[in-house]
């Protein structure tokens, strides 16, 4: 019971002392105490706890030597919805979110195209967000990995979508599979030499990174594929390393002759997303 007696600590005072940002304090703030950053916000008063202090303190140490807040708190944010993370799994970011919004565009525009395959899915969280935001899409979700399946299965799961998302374990694309209007991927795409430069390497999955020595070995190997995988009309829409853009363009048009092949820039406008459109 002694661990449970409030210190003199309170929640503004240990928001004010950590010389991490206001919302990343925040953010382990709500994962010790279990409440809304709004809650916390509202009550900053409230003393921690000495195990609740304990705890933070321990936090803020692993994310001093850095260990990736989400990895800490077992949760990231992504196109509006909170998807579960672990170390067996790729956190999930901002600029792969240019890629749902493009597929959902295109999905609008063509309403007959209701099944799709998400390729290399770590977490779930494109084939998720899609079926959240698509309520009758059926998508096939694949990955290498069986710890990352488990967690994009607990995603699925989590945001009622369990039963429009498959998961298939396999290296990419499923052997046995009718063909779909969209086949998405975030594929590994960083050049090993690169690997150093990933701040969260240590931490975060290498398999879900190391895109071998050009960085498109994955791709490649995709885009061999694909063309047996997609209706017309059809997309397919993959992300790329950003110094790797105009290779991934010449990649996609060799694979797709006659399809209409662009480049698109994520929100820092770099190269990131490798349209084909299959008219």
């Amino acid at each position: 019971m002694a661990d449970e007696t409030p210190t003199r600590l309170e929640i503004g005072s240990a928001l004010s002392k950590t010389k991490h940002s206001h919302q990343v304090a925040l953010a382990l703030m709500a994962y010790v105490l279990q409440k809304p950053k709004t809650w916390l916000l509202a009550h900053p008063e409230t003393p921690l706890s000495k195990a609740q202090s304990e705890e933070l303190q321990e936090l803020l140490a692993r994310l001093d030597v850095g260990v990736p807040l989400p990895y800490l708190t077992g949760r990231q944010e992504f196109f509006g919805l909170e998807f579960e993370v672990n170390p067996s799994v790729l956190i999930p970011r901002p600029e792969t979110e240019v890629l749902v919004e493009a597929a959902l565009g295109w999905l609008q525009a063509h309403p007959q195209a209701r099944k799709g395959i998400d390729v290399g899915t770590g977490s779930g969280c494109i084939a998720v967000s899609l079926a959240s935001h698509c309520p009758d899409l059926i998508m096939v979700a694949t990955d290498i990995s069986p710890q990352a399946l488990e967690v994009a299965t607990r995603n699925a799961d989590r945001h009622h979508v369990a039963a429009r998302v498959s998961f298939c374990s396999c290296d990419m694309l499923p052997g046995k599979v009718e063909p779909v209007g969209l086949l998405c991927a975030n594929l590994p795409y960083i050049p090993t030499a690169k690997l150093s430069e990933v701040e969260s390497l240590p931490w975060e999955p290498e398999l879900a990174l190391d895109g071998g020595k050009s960085g498109l070995e994955l791709i490649d190997s995709l885009l061999a594929r694909a063309p047996d995988y997609l209706t017309s009309p059809g997309l397919v829409l993959l992300e790329t390393e950003a110094t790797l853009g105009s290779q991934t363009l010449k990649m996609a048009k060799k694979y797709f002759p006659e399809a209409e092949v662009s480049l698109q820039q994520d929100l820092s406008n770099r190269d990131r997303l490798i349209r084909i459109e299959v008219k």
